[in-house]
């Protein structure tokens, strides 16, 4: 009963707000001009309870801010939000309720609520800097909340932290998340057909609808809360990908931009996907789309050009997709890290404790530090890292003893049979690489398969010498920047690595796959081909070879890269390209056609009229001489039909018109030559006579 009547009343403020963008619609029809203009703030910024929108008919005279310039704000859409809840031990339950004052830790009656400040939304908004943007985030929280608590988890979140959760129901979470994205999008995207059911999930229409349903409650969750003619959206990643098109149909003018994190899989693999063209479309319906690389970039337009018809062009730097008069604006910019949060973290004494007790473990042991940080993803390469491991002790064996590979394995963040087969080989090749090469006090692969924190990790960057990261596949991957800021460390590191304090030059080396997107901006890194499993292991041996003053000058390189192009840099220059992207919206007369994901904006410039049956009927009647221009194939016949000829009736029609006028003349686009030459005939005919 309760989402009936915030249903019903969503819809009565939702339909004040969707006239304004369809009102076009009718005077495309009536041939009126459009009137375009601010759209009057009657819609509050924030609702005060979930699904109810109050004060719309607010009184100007009543508004306490109505002098104030209007914050511009920035809705961030994500499959998580940037939100770590645990739920209260019963003892705690309604001994403290309400919110706490400090508004970076919140809580309800059963749940506390903070700030993630490892997530990448939140760093994004950190790395703004700006107070006169409003950031909203709608997504999911990583724990699942009961349905009598999500009333009053809806209203904390939404007054302390401006976040808008979208509530879904367990198996429909699991068939969109565990199985649309996990099974079906993430293989693909990261090459892997599913030429057997071993090999990724085969396509499940079942998987794809919850994927289409769960896309469709986060529209109307943003529906809550968006002032559509001012806000700017920003999606993030392969979970949302068909979000723009509800988006755009119910406000033909939103301003939308979409973000990919992983990798765009070239034409040849992602044309296998059922669903191939549905993507594309929905994907085109935002106003900018970015990606990390060029590569990723390109195969996007190629398949946009071999699977739709599209071309695109470059306009003053800027790659542009003309889609139905629309110019759909493509972002090439790698995301970068948090700098503050990364160097405030080189400060905490915790990290300099951990510092210390890894310079006993190791160094002071005369042992050099070879670091892996992954996700236990089969696209990781974990165990060709290994392998490589491997082979540089066996053909280098003076490194035996003196190297250590230590690899810390992150939680994996999917399930599956393929998730618990890399685990069982990594276990395995660690066990068996120990045993041959270990000795007692020496083992020459330490796995970490335990959550570190993030000042520990940040800890194991500051002591090792160089840093692996040989993903077969992966979008971005940001632990080189990690390990590259984490070098550079401070003041008080440096005397503990006992570094020379007249000359603190810090030294830096990496090993990166060619397959990952940080890779292009590393132009100091030695590249590999992680499949290669000999050139990795050489690649290693170069690393612990090449002399210091090279180290060096390859660290302040990336350093000076990493420092400046954070994660502020990506997005305000993401922000910048949508707010140019979307500039021409006002001046542009916008048309929905189309049904379910097939929907797509026709944008048209303020002059055009639409041709009404009356002004044809009058304009045919009152001339004398009439031309009628006919195309052949989809308009005298079917599109797809074998039969040439056109039908019966078509020709009964034109052998009307023929008879009933005197001078009428008629131009036929047709590549049948016999039906041409009887239409000329017919036409010489006429002349004639």
């Amino acid at each position: 009963l309760i989402t009936k009547k915030k249903t019903a009343v969503s819809e009565v403020a939702v339909t004040k707000m969707v006239s304004r963008s369809y009102s076009n619609l009718l005077e495309l029809a009536s041939g009126d001009s459009p009137t375009f203009g601010r759209m009057n703030r009657q819609i509050p910024r924030i609702m005060a309870v979930a699904g109810i929108m109050s004060n719309i008919d607010n009184d100007s005279k009543e508004s306490v801010s109505s002098d104030l310039p209007p914050k511009d704000r920035i809705i961030i859409v994500a499959n998580e939000l940037p939100i770590r809840a645990q739920r209260k031990l019963e003892s705690n339950i309604g001994s403290s309720s309400g919110n706490s004052s400090n508004s970076s830790n919140c809580c309800s009656k059963s749940w506390n609520f903070s700030w993630d400040a490892n997530s990448l939304l939140l760093q994004l908004k950190d790395g703004l800097g700006d107070e006169a943007t409003e950031v909203i985030y709608v997504g999911c929280l990583k724990e699942e909340i009961h349905p009598n608590e999500q009333e009053e988890v809806y209203q904390v979140l939404l007054e302390s932290f401006k976040c808008v959760p979208t509530f879904l129901p367990s198996d429909l979470y699991s068939r969109y998340y565990h199985g649309f994205c996990k099974q079906q999008l993430w293989p693909l995207f990261h090459y892997m057909l599913p030429l057997s059911p071993d090999l990724g999930g085969r396509f499940d229409r079942t998987l794809w609808q919850a994927y289409v349903s769960v896309n469709k409650i986060f529209a109307d969750r943003i529906m809550e809360v968006i002032n559509p003619e001012d806000d700017f959206v920003w999606i993030h990643d392969y979970h949302l990908m068909v979000l723009p098109t509800f988006l755009r149909k119910r406000f033909n003018r939103v301003k939308l931009g979409f973000f990919l994190h992983s990798p765009f899989p070239s034409s040849e693999i992602y044309k296998t996907l059922p669903i191939r063209e549905e993507l594309l479309r929905a994907l085109l319906n935002s106003d900018l789309i970015g990606f990390h690389t060029f590569d990723y970039a390109r195969h996007f337009l190629s398949c946009c050009s071999r699977m739709l018809g599209l071309t695109y062009e470059s306009k003053r730097g800027y790659i542009g997709l003309e889609y139905y008069g629309r110019t759909v604006s493509i972002k090439i910019l790698p995301v970068g890290i948090h700098m503050g949060q990364l160097q405030s973290v080189l400060s905490l004494p915790e990290t300099e404790t951990k510092v210390k007790e890894l310079i006993d473990r190791y160094c002071r042991k005369g042992r050099t530090m070879l670091l892996g940080v992954d996700d236990m993803d089969i696209f990781k390469g974990i165990t060709l890292k290994l392998l490589a491991m491997e082979q540089l002790l066996t053909q280098h064996p003076e490194w035996q003893g003196k190297v250590v590979l230590v690899q810390i394995a992150n939680p994996a963040r999917g399930k599956g049979k393929d998730v618990k087969e890399m685990q069982a080989e990594t276990y395995s090749t660690v066990k068996r690489i120990n045993e041959t090469f270990g000795r007692p006090g020496y083992d020459p692969i330490v796995l970490i398969d335990a959550p570190l924190k993030f000042y520990e990790r940040v800890a194991y960057y500051v002591v090792a010498e160089c840093c692996l990261v040989t993903a077969v596949r992966d979008g971005m991957n940001l632990i080189p920047y990690e390990y590259i800021v984490s070098r550079q460390g401070n003041e008080k590191l440096d005397k503990i690595l006992k570094l020379d304090p007249n000359n603190r030059s810090h030294k830096s080396m990496l090993v990166v796959s060619e397959f990952i997107g940080c890779s292009p901006s590393l132009s100091g890194a030695i590249r590999v081909n992680p499949w290669n499993v000999d050139a990795v292991a050489d690649a290693m041996d170069s690393a612990l070879e090449v002399a210091e003053p090279e180290k060096q000058l390859r660290h302040e390189k990336h350093y000076k890269y990493v420092s400046t192009h954070d994660v502020g840099y990506w997005a305000r220059s993401f922000l910048q390209d949508l707010e140019r992207s979307c500039a021409e919206h006002g001046r542009r007369r916008c048309w929905g056609i189309g049904f379910g994901l097939s929907f797509r904006v026709v944008a048209l410039d303020q002059s055009f009229r639409k041709l009404s049956m009356e002004h044809i009927v009058s304009a045919y009647k009152r001339t004398k001489t009439r031309a009628i221009l006919l195309d052949y194939d989809d308009t005298l016949m079917p599109q797809g039909s074998i039969d040439k000829r056109p039908s019966s009736k078509s020709i009964d029609i034109l052998n009307k018109l023929l008879r009933n006028e005197t001078s009428l003349f008629f131009a036929l686009a047709t590549s049948s030559w016999d039906w041409r030459y009887s239409a000329e005939t017919q036409l010489k005919a006429q002349r004639e006579q």
